[in-house]
């Protein structure tokens, strides 16, 4: 047999990718919102710094806190603020 032509190797590549894709849906899902919210809690970091100064209170802008907020929300935020008051 000879080997398959190039645009039947990427054809099939797709169509296992698209097969994975619909098999671990939620998965994909549940990921793609955790970054979004990730996202948002790092936006949220970066502002809080700005202002933060000006109370007393610094939080780091990682990605470590942004999953925390990402994964808690307003809590985490709560989370964070103590956590930062107790170490201090």
């Amino acid at each position: 047999m000879s080997p398959m032509p190039g645009y039947m190797a990427w054809c099939l590549a797709g169509l296992l990718l698209c097969a994975a894709l619909l098999l671990l849906r939620r998965s994909v899902v549940r990921l793609l919102r955790l970054v979004l919210r990730s996202s948002v809690g790092l936006a949220a970091l970066a502002l809080f710094s700005q202002v933060g100064g000006l109370l007393g209170i610094k939080l780091g802008v990682n990605l470590v806190n942004a999953l925390v907020l990402g994964l808690l929300g307003v809590p985490g935020f709560g989370l964070l603020l103590m956590i930062q008051w107790v170490l201090r």
